[in-house]
């Protein structure tokens, strides 16, 4: 029988197994910091940044009443346990968001299959106000992973256990944590990511500027760094969206792709060669140096003389692939400054944790957080 299907018939096992899985999960995403994605997390759209109670309606928050007791320390409140109008309870709201038992006790449920000890429904409560404060950066920072990059990582979740989502979705709410709570926890992890990449990145660029790295530069007595300057030319065999999921279509677009490929001439000739093609995009890209390679392509690249091309690769646009125009050694002002900014980055990969932590602690400073 299919381990999956042997899994399912045995639901007390379906947990245990889940339950590892999910532990090595988050063991790759203490060991990846917050720059690398893990197998559950991976690849880079609006959606509310919590979960809610299945109630129509919505979550309301009830008022207060005049004989509402309240303590409050810095932006930490703590206040009687007020009733939404459909009877779920509000345990905590951050920044005007609130977080319900309903949550709370879903988030628990995930933390018995993490086998995660002590009082799970503290430790809940406290992870939510952690995610909703994540989330709502990733909102202000719009890096929030969209509804198809968390189902397409579900699904690598399921497969990656041997299940298909259906079967992980059964799982999942045997084990009374639910997909959609799962789902919003991968949701969360990805855009976090990202919100840290992207202010440490902002960060980097303002503060490495030109003058900052030549500075540094004259002041050691150095030379200036030397990297490679690269000319690349970029063709797209595009893939409408109403195709998006037709692996036929794909399959020949790659196949087209391919073959266009292999009677690349020179960097000058190929919008000639694309004429008269059906949604085929050529398009010359800025100067780049070799640390501001994209990562899925930097390899190839690297290796690649002038007049080389890549292979054919689908991304987000279709299916496409690269060109060398011109390589060569540079090792002026730009160069500097680049260089200066890889060494910040890879920093960034060594105290990635360390820097997502101080992220947050600056965030939950600044934010209203009310428990009930």
């Amino acid at each position: 029988m299919h381990k999956a299907m042997e899994i399912l018939a045995e639901p007390g096992r379906s947990a245990k197994l889940l339950g590892i899985a999910l532990m090595a999960a988050f063991l790759m995403l203490a060991l990846s910091g917050c720059n690398t994605p893990t197998s559950a997390v991976e690849e880079a759209g609006s959606q509310p940044a919590q979960t809610q109670p299945p109630v129509e309606g919505g979550t309301g928050e009830a008022s207060d009443g005049e004989n509402q007791t309240e303590a409050q320390t810095a932006n930490i409140i703590h206040r009687k346990s007020t009733v939404t109008q459909k009877g779920t309870n509000i345990r905590a709201v951050v920044n005007g968001q609130p977080i319900t038992n309903y949550d709370v006790q879903r988030r628990a449920a995930f933390l018995r299959l993490r086998r995660v000890g002590g009082d799970r429904n503290a430790r809940a409560l406290e992870e939510l106000i952690d995610q909703t404060i994540k989330l709502q950066a990733a909102r202000r920072a719009n890096s929030l992973a969209s509804n198809k990059e968390v189902d397409d990582s579900f699904a690598r979740f399921a497969s990656s256990n041997k299940m298909t989502p259906s079967q992980l979705n059964k799982i999942l709410s045997q084990a009374g944590v639910t997909s959609d709570h799962f789902k919003q926890f991968i949701r969360g992890q990805m855009s976090w990511q990202r919100a840290v990449s992207q202010r440490f990145r902002s960060e980097t660029t303002s503060s490495s500027s030109k003058q900052d790295a030549l500075f540094k530069i004259r002041q050691s007595g150095a030379a200036k760094p030397e990297t490679t300057e690269y000319l690349i030319e970029q063709t797209i065999f595009v893939v409408p969206t109403s195709h998006a999921d037709d692996k036929g279509y794909i399959a020949q677009r790659r196949k087209d792709a391919d073959a266009f490929r292999q009677q690349f001439i020179r960097c000058d000739q190929t919008v000639k060669q694309a004429a008269g093609m059906r949604d085929v995009t050529v398009r010359k890209l800025p100067r780049v140096l070799e640390p501001q390679l994209p990562d899925e392509w930097a390899e190839e690249v690297k290796a690649l003389q002038e007049g080389g091309v890549t292979g054919v690769k689908k991304t987000p646009r279709g299916i496409e692939f690269l060109a060398i125009c011109s390589k060569r050694s540079v090792n002026d002002d730009m160069a500097a400054q680049v260089m200066s900014q890889a060494e910040e980055f890879e920093s960034f990969n060594e105290r990635g944790s360390e820097i997502a932590e101080s992220y947050l602690a600056e965030l939950k400073s600044k934010a209203q957080i009310i428990y009930r």
